[in-house]
């Protein structure tokens, strides 16, 4: 056992290093530091930590493996409900979920349920020790729409239990978020695909370039002989502050940003992705979005700032981000919101602000923001980026008549993923509007369920 108030440390790239390329930030633990952490497991007799994960990994038999130098068997464990344990160990908000609800954080800080979790999979996949073996097929016949987290733990699940599952994804490479959202230096492309390959391993097939709504449709996909559909499409149509001025050249969503970076490639020279100038950069936004976009900014050379309506306090994003944000030389300027985005020539040359003031709590408990009298100033940019959250493309959902949707365009569904119509599921953030890669995966894993008990009663 061991008692250490804190976790074991891990290690990081040097901010002045890292914010000059994209390699990945966290090194991860080496084998004794995770045997260290894993020490500090007490192996709680009602397991507090599994109720917080969306997908109920059993948390303390794979740290109880890990701790015994048993990491095949741990990785074996984490994959029976996890389907993508290396991604969920980089950008899960485990500090929300799992290690909330760990009894170790009553008097220090919890075990590092997240760190142990990627230790296992890196282990796992860069020695190909456990490539899993298809099942017998069913005979049962189900498409996926969408290659995203959601989309892809419905896949895996349904394939582990005999099913035929092909995944239809609208871009180049299946991911989704994973490889256009996320950057290479939170979450390295080659763990994505290896993750993927995981699940192709299985006996899941990808048909890449299909745009649901266009290329196919929910009718079209029945009568090719699918028996159920999952869909989950994400939450990809970015949303602007509605401000004058968004319609300038160098306004950008972080959408748009972040898949220019990340699957276009645009800070490489070998490839000729156009980005707009980036030399002073202003981020409007303080989610895990906004601090991605930020962060590939600054690598890209820029001065950057991260404009927030409410404090550090309030922020959404991982504490995590926003230290590593901060190392690397990004400026937050907290209670302050945009006015309009200021251009000549019809291009950004400025943005002009409010400063900002929190009303005492409502009934919610949370303090609205407010602007505050004549305290307008203005910010030097180049480019602006919107990171003020998604929601999803209508483009499958408006023609897909009788599916319902909510007030917010998304897709309504049963505790179980069930839609409105016979045999369509759906699940993640074309559900729920945008949310965690854990929670987009708890998501399909219900759903698959249901498809399951559906399909084989």
């Amino acid at each position: 056992m061991n008692n250490a108030k804190n976790k074991t440390p891990m290690a990081t790239l040097d901010p002045k290093m890292r914010c000059t390329h994209f390699e990945e930030v966290a090194l991860g633990y080496t084998e004794e530091e995770a045997r260290a952490e894993a020490a500090r497991c007490l192996h709680c007799a009602h397991k507090p930590c599994v109720s917080g994960c969306p997908v109920g990994v059993d948390i303390p038999s794979f740290i109880e493996q890990i701790a015994q130098g048993e990491v095949d068997k741990a990785y074996l464990t984490i994959t029976q409900t996890n389907a993508l344990p290396a991604v969920c160990g980089r950008v899960c908000p485990q500090e929300k979920q799992c290690e909330s609800r760990c009894v170790r954080a009553i008097k220090g800080e919890s075990v590092a349920i997240g760190r142990l979790e990627r230790f296992a999979a890196d282990r796992a996949l860069s020695e190909r020790s456990s490539a899993p073996t298809p099942p017998p097929s069913n005979g049962h016949r189900v498409a996926v729409i969408g290659a995203g987290p959601a989309g892809l733990t419905c896949a895996g699940t349904l394939a582990a239990s005999g099913f035929d599952v092909t995944v239809f994804e609208s871009l180049h490479v299946p991911g989704g978020v994973l490889m256009y959202g996320i950057p290479a230096f939170r979450l390295p492309k080659p763990i994505v695909s290896a993750e993927i390959q995981r699940l192709t391993d299985l006996g899941v097939k990808l048909v890449t370039n299909a745009v649901a709504g266009n290329a196919f449709t929910l009718d079209s996909l029945f009568t090719e002989g699918f028996e159920a559909v999952f869909i989950g499409t994400g939450a990809g149509l970015p949303a602007f502050a509605s401000i004058p001025g968004e319609s300038l050249c160098g306004v950008l969503s972080a959408n748009e940003f972040l898949t220019r970076v990340n699957l276009m490639h645009a800070a490489e020279e070998s490839y000729d992705t156009p980005l707009p100038n980036t030399a002073d950069t202003v981020v409007v936004g303080g989610g895990n979005v906004a601090m991605d976009a930020a962060r590939c900014a600054r690598r890209l050379g820029a001065n950057v700032t991260l404009l927030y309506r409410r404090t550090r306090a309030e922020m959404p994003a991982r504490a995590e981000e926003i230290e590593h944000a901060l190392e690397e030389g990004i400026r937050l300027r907290e209670l302050a919101a945009p006015l309009e985005v200021l251009g000549e020539n019809g291009t950004v040359r400025g943005i002009r602000c409010t400063e900002m003031e929190l009303t005492e709590p409502d009934e919610s408990g949370r303090r609205r923001p407010i602007p505050k009298e004549n305290s307008e100033f203005v910010l030097k940019a180049d480019c602006v980026i919107m990171a003020l959250g998604t929601s999803p493309n209508p483009l499958l959902t408006s023609r897909t008549p009788g599916l319902v949707l909510n007030a917010r365009g998304c897709i309504q569904t049963d505790e179980n993923g069930a839609t409105s119509l016979p045999h369509i599921y759906a699940g993640g953030d074309a559900v729920t509007g945008a949310a965690t890669v854990i929670q987009a995966m708890g998501a399909g894993r219900q759903a698959a369920h249901a498809i399951e008990k559906e399909l084989l009663k």
